[in-house]
């Protein structure tokens, strides 16, 4: 594949995490390679200034225009299908690949598998805890993707490995159409981006993609239906199981939880009678319901790669999720407080409201266009109290106002830097002993903060406070 590359004219869309890379690996094929970029900051030109010295050809400020002679595009994959460059590619007939396509082709022969993870949520810890069941089992492996890891790094770089741990968005699987996993996962399917994608059906087609000729197994949860109609509808290799994984007692062809227990009814002979443990809950960190969902996935596709029970096991005690993902803060008061500021969508933030009995929520931001009466209504018997902030705080308040009006709501009506510090002092006011404050902002940071690590910081900060 990488001699078809010489000469070939390439247009590269969008710099940034995914597009430098991409021209790189071009050009070093000996490809002609244009970059073209929306933006003209200073970032973009300081990118910009480092692919010209090599004799890559950049055009700034213009990404709608297709380059004249283009042969292929490798576009960023967040570019929205329906751009003008795009419909200029069909018109001229030109593919459009994504990075992750790129890295798929560029693959040897005796190229590591990937084992791919995608989902509305969950899917940064779930790739992580697989790697670290991987790297457990003693094989060589990293988790890459969209977990901020180029998959082009890896499949070009030095270094070998065994297995992959894969990442894909939405947005990946859109322009990725050869991409064959060994096995792969769908953890869940809630309603997001959909402004990018265009509709709902449209982001589950793209989500499904990933089990497109699967060889070993396509995971899928159990408590979500739609995540199994997509593995019903997919073609994949003639053998490829139906793994499912359930935080109950699991059927065969499952993996599941009894008394405190992972197990798997999966991979194990006599399926009909038998199971093997995995680990305990408490192995899980955190062992929140929606958490141990992702720990199962994790499991179902390290054992398809044919992994011990026993390295799941030690994968999973060594751990540690990232920031800002139901991080416990400190306790103040007798008093939990809770960051997950990563629950930026309202399939997040139930899953996080899941995990708690008596809950001050912090919530708020920019909704992206989202609804919360049904996350209201199902969280309505686990909340003492609730402090609002953020641009879309109204439409939270509002379906507090109809499905728990005996909540006490405190609206916070303030963007600056110490809105955080307020929302934490009247979440205190209104929280007893035994209760969990928790930011679980079901929204976007934007609005507020540059992006959810800083809202997190803002709030563990501001706990910090209290404690001190």
């Amino acid at each position: 594949m990488p001699s078809e590359f010489t000469g070939k004219h390439v247009t590269v869309a969008g710099l940034g995490v995914s597009g430098v890379p991409a021209a790189k690996v071009l050009h070093g094929l000996g490809a002609h390679v244009t970059v073209v970029n929306d933006g003209d900051d200073e970032r973009a030109r300081a990118q910009a200034a480092e692919l010209e010295a090599l004799g890559v050809t950049v055009r700034l400020g213009d990404g709608d225009t297709l380059p004249g002679g283009t042969e292929l595009i490798v576009t960023a994959p967040g570019w929205k299908p329906d751009k003008p460059l795009f419909s200029a590619a069909r018109e001229a007939g030109v593919p459009v690949w994504g990075d992750v396509e790129l890295a798929w082709r560029l693959r040897g022969p005796d190229a590591a598998p990937w084992l791919a993870v995608t989902g509305t949520n969950g899917k940064t810890t779930t790739v992580q805890m697989l790697a670290s069941i991987l790297r457990a089992a003693g094989l060589r492996t990293a988790a890459v993707g969209n977990i901020g890891v180029s998959l082009l790094d890896a499949v070009t770089g030095d270094e070998e490995y065994d297995v992959l741990a894969v990442e894909l968005s939405s947005y990946q699987l859109h322009w990725a159409p050869s991409l064959r996993a060994h096995s792969a996962a769908v953890l869940n399917i809630a309603p997001d981006h959909l402004d990018w994608h265009g509709s709902m059906e449209a982001y589950v087609a793209d989500k499904g993609r990933i089990y497109e000729g699967n060889r070993v197994a396509c995971v899928y949860n159990v408590a979500d239906k739609a995540t199994e109609d997509l593995v019903r509808e997919a073609d994949v290799e003639e053998g490829c199981r139906a793994i499912g994984f359930t935080l109950g007692a699991p059927a065969p062809s499952q993996l599941g939880v009894v008394d405190g227990i992972l197990v798997d009814r999966a991979f194990v002979e006599n399926r009909q009678k038998n199971a093997q443990e995995l680990a305990e809950v408490s192995d899980v960190n955190p062992p929140a319901p929606h958490n141990i969902a992702n720990a199962l996935a994790a499991a179902a596709l390290a054992r398809a790669f044919g992994v011990s029970a026993a390295a799941v096991r030690d994968g999973l005690r060594a751990f540690t999720p990232d920031a800002h993902r139901i991080a416990h803060v400190a306790d103040v008061d007798s008093v939990a407080y809770v960051d997950d500021s990563k629950a930026t969508n309202t399939h997040a933030a139930e899953a996080s409201l899941a995990a708690y009995e008596s809950i001050v929520w912090i919530a708020g931001g920019l909704a992206k266009g989202a609804t919360f009466d049904e996350l209201v209504a199902g969280a309505a018997k686990r909340l003492r109290g609730a402090v609002l902030i953020g641009a879309d705080r109204a439409l939270i308040r509002e379906a507090l106002a109809r499905h728990a009006p005996e909540v006490p709501v405190v609206d916070l009506d303030r963007t600056d830097t110490g809105a955080m510090l307020q929302a934490v002092q009247e979440a205190r006011r209104l929280a007893r002993p035994g209760d969990t404050v928790l930011l679980a902002p079901a929204c976007a940071s934007m609005d507020m903060f540059t992006n959810y690590n800083k809202r997190g910081d803002a709030f563990a900060a501001a706990v910090r406070e209290l404690g001190a």
